[in-house]
């Protein structure tokens, strides 16, 4: 990728490795006999839809403006979970799904006689109360975790009128913690599984990981098909565009803060890749060094705003950092696109496609789309 092309700040995805990502997905979905689909909360660059449809045929989502997304771009019906619907606005994201979850019996009871009828294939969010996740702010199966019915609030049958069960308990895992989860799923809730007609496994499998074991993931969703007779659905949100693009930033400014050494940034943590403040983790640097070198010229990165905390730190590079040189972040795709905000009026970054040799410039944004977000 030569960067020179290429604006600042501005995320760049790479055409043939998010192709590379789909066509290993759609081999998992094909030899599994089960049906992959895109979850827009991590993936929503809808410019990239057409080559998404060409190895999946639907997606999931969480909003009526991600439903909207999947109408209009990707030219299917959704299927949708969220945590609550909205009165006025359930009728209209009753017209662009195929599937509906709700995460409690109480939304269950209010909608029912909407959906009822309507060809609409509804199901119920499940807890297992099991999940490997670490951070708390992603693990939906923490003490009074809002999302999803547990066992003891559902009686010997599924409620009349639901057809499917949904869990989402993993994020950024592998088959085997997959293969704990059932377990767990199956310990709670096998009576039920053997009513339901599908079964939706939600997120968090990241199976274009380097080292994933893709056999082991095909032959636990066959078994599992095979033993309750229902139809399996998967929606990777970091899966699809993982390892797929950059974000490019340009150094504006060094200076020297009480012995450590900052360079500024054209781009921000807190704006522009607030999940590294969420999870935390530190995003990689292409030519740099992760962690710092002794010897080696080391700098903490400042962002764009005036929040305190909008760094990150410390990084060392083999040759002193210059005023106007691009530093690239890895793999910032996947949910860091969709995260970006505005506060102190920060521009957002470009979006871009690197595909066959050049740069095309998909979008970028102004103080128009700055102000459309405030009155």
């Amino acid at each position: 990728m030569d960067y020179t092309q290429i604006p600042s700040p501005c995320f760049v995805l790479d055409e043939a490795k998010l192709r590379k990502n789909l066509s290993l997905i759609d081999q998992v979905q094909q030899s599994a006999g089960i049906r992959i689909i895109l979850a827009l909360k991590g993936f929503s660059m809808y410019s990239a839809f057409p080559l998404v449809k060409e190895y999946l045929g639907g997606a999931t989502a969480s909003s009526l403006n991600e439903v909207k997304l999947i109408n209009e771009y990707m030219g299917v019906k959704s299927h949708t979970y969220a945590p609550a619907y909205r009165d006025d606005e359930f009728e209209e994201i009753k017209k662009g799904s195929s599937h509906i979850t709700f995460n409690s019996l109480n939304q269950w009871e209010h909608f029912k006689d909407q959906v009822q009828g309507s060809g609409i294939s509804c199901g119920i969010r499940v807890n297992p109360q099991y999940s490997e996740v670490g951070t708390d702010l992603y693990n939906p199966c923490v003490p009074g975790s809002r999302l999803g019915v547990t066992r003891d609030q559902l009686g010997d049958n599924l409620p009349e009128g639901l057809e499917g069960i949904h869990f989402h308990t993993l994020c950024e895992n592998d088959s085997y913690t997959l293969e704990r989860t059932l377990e767990a799923l199956e310990s709670r809730f096998a009576s039920l599984l053997h009513q339901a007609k599908w079964v939706n496994m939600g997120g968090g499998h990241l199976m274009t990981r380097e080292g994933y074991n893709t056999d082991h993931l095909i032959g636990l969703l066959k078994a599992f098909r095979e033993k309750y007779n229902v139809d399996v659905i998967l929606e990777p949100g970091s899966a699809i565009a993982w390892q797929t693009g950059v974000l490019v930033a340009t150094v504006l400014d060094l200076l020297d803060s009480q012995g450590i050494a900052v360079a500024m940034l054209d781009t921000s943590f807190s704006n522009h890749m607030p999940d590294t403040l969420e999870m935390p983790y530190k995003p990689r640097i292409l030519d740099s060094y992760h962690e710092p070198v002794t010897g080696k010229p080391t700098y903490r990165l400042g962002g764009m705003t005036c929040l305190a905390g909008d760094f990150m730190g410390d990084y060392s590079f083999d040759e002193p950092l210059q005023i106007g040189q691009k530093l690239v972040f890895d793999d910032m795709i996947h949910y860091t696109m969709v995260k970006t905000t505005s506060f102190n009026g920060v521009g957002l970054p470009s979006i871009g496609i690197w595909k066959e040799g050049r740069f095309e410039l998909v979008k970028s944004y102004g103080y128009e789309s700055f102000k459309d977000r405030l009155s």
